[in-house]
């Protein structure tokens, strides 16, 4: 599904770092090797129908790549 971030994300919490990420290869192969992170938060979306949510949305953090892979979890 794709979506675009309507504000800015807010209550940011790091879920995992490191060898805590389940995919963390896949992520240097993908985009190099850097100190990762898996973050989650919340913000308001906008879907391709034009609906906006306010949802919890998922993603990876690089050290000097930035946010890749930012993912919809739940609808708040």
């Amino acid at each position: 599904m794709y979506f675009k971030l309507i504000e800015q994300i807010r209550e940011i919490e790091t879920i995992a770092t490191g060898h805590g990420i389940r995919n963390l290869n896949r992520l240097n192969k993908i985009y190099g090797k850097t100190s990762w992170r898996k973050l989650k938060g919340e913000c308001r979306i906008k879907l391709v129908d034009g609906l906006i949510r306010n949802a919890e949305v998922h993603w990876h953090e690089g050290h000097g790549i930035g946010k890749k892979e930012i993912k919809i979890k739940k609808y708040l």
